[in-house]
């Protein structure tokens, strides 16, 4: 069974302009590097059968050495919510043949690649959910079972699920954080 890492990175980062950040909050400087580049080079490092970025409102940068690793999925619905990211991903993972999808968010450069490991690793449930210190958060793993059960619009994702259907997920506790940088705030407090 194959499992690809697909990585979030389609929306246009409103609250972060509106917080008075300029530019894509992707794209804002974060320890050396942009937001998101952590965020591919950490789902790249996790060394899934696959890496796809989903990439909408922004061109995004690769960090280098996750270049030969990545492959980007368009997603030119992005303004109608997360949902339809989501379905950019598998519909592309789908397609290359893949069973499992470890998904999570660009704009969460502290997840460490050990996180996106051990949920893709989590297969005994349907779902499996990175928790941190007892918190959800992200990666998140969907087998293909769950595929049909997501929203195709909106701007929730695998929560729908989650909430509907408890039956279905498993927790795994990992290392690191799944702090979102939202806001100018956001970026100094994680910086």
């Amino acid at each position: 069974m194959t499992t690809a890492a697909i990585l979030l990175a389609a929306g246009g980062g409103s609250r972060f302009r509106a917080s008075g950040g300029e530019g894509h909050k992707l794209l804002a400087p974060y320890l050396g590097r942009t937001v998101v580049e952590w965020a591919i080079e950490s789902a790249a490092a996790a060394n899934l059968d696959r890496t796809y970025i989903v990439r909408g409102a922004t061109d995004l940068p690769v960090p280098p050495l996750a270049a030969s690793a990545v492959a980007f999925v368009r997603n030119d619905r992005w303004r109608e919510g997360m949902a339809t990211s989501l379905q950019a991903g598998i519909t592309r993972a789908r397609r290359d043949g893949h069973a499992g999808v470890v998904v999570g968010l660009g704009d969460q450069p502290l997840v460490q690649p050990e996180a996106w490991r051990r949920v893709a690793r989590a297969t005994a449930s349907p779902i499996a959910v990175a928790t941190y210190d007892g918190q959800r958060g992200n990666p998140v793993r969907l087998s293909s079972m769950v595929w049909p059960l997501l929203p195709a619009t909106g701007d929730e994702g695998a929560r729908v699920v989650m909430r509907r259907r408890p039956d279905l997920v498993a927790e795994v506790p990992c290392p690191g954080r799944s702090a979102d940088i939202d806001t100018v705030d956001d970026l100094a407090e994680w910086s």
